[in-house]
């Protein structure tokens, strides 16, 4: 009987496996589940526990082995997705930005939405002016530590949270002058929501860079936001498509496709090339479930979508969620009282840690920051060009990436803006990137080249994981990479057509063998009967198969006498 327990003990563990999910917050929540539970299974325990019902904007990311992210498919077995061993880790975040994040019904999720969009100004996916940067920082301290008290709040407050990728003491200086004077008297619920509305306006909100090369091989960053599909070359936009120009999207290996649609009927296609098939895969499966998401108007016209035009070849893929329109109108009707929010205070996250933790670069004597920056900016290219989809910050003080307009009117020394080349990790846990000074102390060769400085632990991440190239073997010499890009897109038709040939002679093959048993075995099977007594069976066999038999027979003995006759 002890021995049937603990084998039985043994079976129900193998049959279960541990789970741990960081949140937004980054607190972590574990859970054993069954070992056949779907993602739906998972996603719906953490809803449950934060309490969340508008939950069609959030998403469950892992990482495998091979460092390339994936969003947990909600319709397939967990198990089966993952690629390594349990127990697994993976995080919850929005998956989906919502258009209007100020506008959503309840605060719990208005709450969740502004940690994801604390969480992208840190790690420099959202790109702003130095003034609008203050004001977004001004609104995190006022939601975090509340009004401005002489005596809980030091000179230097603002100093102890690090809120972008980089930034200086005189913007230190602003966000603490904001804080005092302007955001007196609003509450958490309120200094979110005007951190929700102005976020909203940047052109880069709901940016998830993914990594690729162009046609030329020069570094670009797509992403895909609620207003369509967005090109980025260092710190400028160019290209924007929205979603209902957006006709198809395909990839082939690491390949990737954009066909567009334009008001004047003119058809582009746009080309990019992904660091690895798996990038490749992961960016279009992305692209596919954004473009149903903001653009279908019910998620019964979600369709089955293929990334080749070949039946036989390729991924296939259908996003199984509700569509934008629908989660509105679902929110609208929520009708309870709003659960409580447990905010996570004056604790640094590991979003937003402190700068006490490691040292500030303004703290450096000049020269040496200006060899710093150097020997970093030789790094770059290499982990640019890393297979596992995580490319570096970078900040370029150029051109703001801001619209055209409020451009043209923001003043010239207003300008300084951050952004990262940047896909984030699973876990989102960094150590504090240094800061430096105005970034005109950067040799202008080296930033345009580069974009800006990383920081110095990013650095020694490229060099762990993945070697420098010398100049000579430089993937963005533009004549060697477009005569490599034609061969590619050569031997791919190739390749397409032989798999073609191939299928085609299979099938012709396999019906012969069909025809030849139905005509000339004697298989006595009640549907190969049923067949050979059919009128049309009958007709062509004596009108059109024995003629042919006979010809054969006829041709096979003309060369048997030949041959014999030699």
């Amino acid at each position: 009987m002890l021995s049937r327990f603990v084998s039985g003990s043994v079976r129900n563990l193998e049959r279960e496996y541990s789970c741990t999910v960081r949140l937004l917050d980054d607190s972590e929540y574990t859970c054993t589940i069954q070992r056949d539970a779907k993602g739906q299974y998972l996603f719906d325990l953490i809803c449950h526990h934060l309490n969340l019902l508008e939950k069609d904007y959030f998403g469950i990311r892992y990482v495998d082995p091979d460092k390339q992210r994936h969003w947990l498919e909600l319709t397939r077995s967990i198990a089966k997705q993952m690629k390594s061993q349990p127990p697994f880790t993976m995080c919850l975040r929005v998956k989906f930005y919502p258009p209007d994040p100020a506008a959503l019904k309840e605060e719990i999720t208005r709450y969740l939405v502004f940690l994801q969009i604390k969480r992208d100004l840190y790690h420099g996916r959202l790109l702003c002016k130095t003034s609008d940067a203050a004001l977004l920082a001004a609104h995190i301290l006022q939601a975090e530590i509340g009004n401005y008290d002489p005596g809980k709040h030091p000179e230097g407050y603002s100093s102890k949270f690090q809120f972008f990728p980089k930034h200086s003491e005189k913007l230190e200086r602003r966000i603490a002058d904001i804080h005092k004077t302007e955001l007196i008297g609003q509450t958490p619920e309120t200094s979110e929501r005007n951190f929700l509305q102005k976020a909203q306006m940047l052109e880069t909100y709901g940016v998830d860079p993914h990594p690729c090369k162009d046609v030329s091989g020069n570094p670009a960053f797509l992403a895909f936001t609620p207003f369509g599909f967005v090109v980025l070359q260092g710190n400028k936009r160019v290209h924007f498509l929205k979603w209902n120009e957006v006709t198809k999207l395909k990839f082939e290996g690491k390949t990737f496709h954009v066909y567009v649609n334009h008001k004047e009927e003119t058809k582009i296609t746009l080309t990019y090339f992904a660091p690895t098939p798996e990038a490749c895969k992961h960016l279009w499966k992305c692209g596919v479930e954004n473009q149903a998401f903001y653009k279908l108007e019910k998620s019964s016209q979600v369709r089955t979508v293929s990334s080749s035009n070949l039946f036989f070849k390729g991924s296939r893929f259908r996003y199984s969620g509700r569509v934008a329109k629908e989660v509105m109108e679902q929110s609208a009707k929520i009708k309870r009282e709003p659960p409580e929010i447990h905010r996570a205070g004056l604790v640094p996250s590991r979003s937003c840690p402190s700068i006490t933790h490691g040292p500030r670069l303004t703290s450096v004597p000049r020269t040496r920051r200006r060899a710093v920056h150097i020997s970093i900016m030789e790094g770059l290219e290499s982990l640019r060009d890393s297979a596992h989809s995580t490319p570096v910050r970078s900040v370029s003080h150029g051109e703001a990436f801001i619209p055209r307009s409020r451009s043209q009117a923001a003043d010239a020394g207003d300008r300084t803006a951050v952004i990262s080349d940047e896909a984030y990790s699973p876990s989102d846990s960094v150590l504090p990137t240094p800061v430096a000074e105005h970034g005109a102390e950067l040799p202008v060769s080296l930033r345009q080249i580069n974009g800006a400085p990383c920081s110095i632990e990013e650095e020694k991440e490229s060099e762990a994981g993945t070697p420098t190239r010398g100049d000579g073997g430089d993937f963005g010499q533009e004549g060697a990479t477009g005569a490599l890009g034609e061969v590619e897109q050569v031997n791919k038709f190739v390749l397409s057509v032989l798999r073609l040939l191939l299928v085609t002679v299979g099938l012709l093959f396999v019906l012969l063998l069909l025809l030849i048993i139905l005509t000339e075995s004697d298989l006595d099977v009640a549907f190969l009967r049923d067949i050979r007594r059919t009128p049309e069976f009958e007709q062509f066999h004596y009108e059109y198969f024995c003629p042919l038999r006979r010809w054969f027979a006829c041709k096979l003995r003309w060369v048997g006498g030949l041959l014999v006759s030699k």
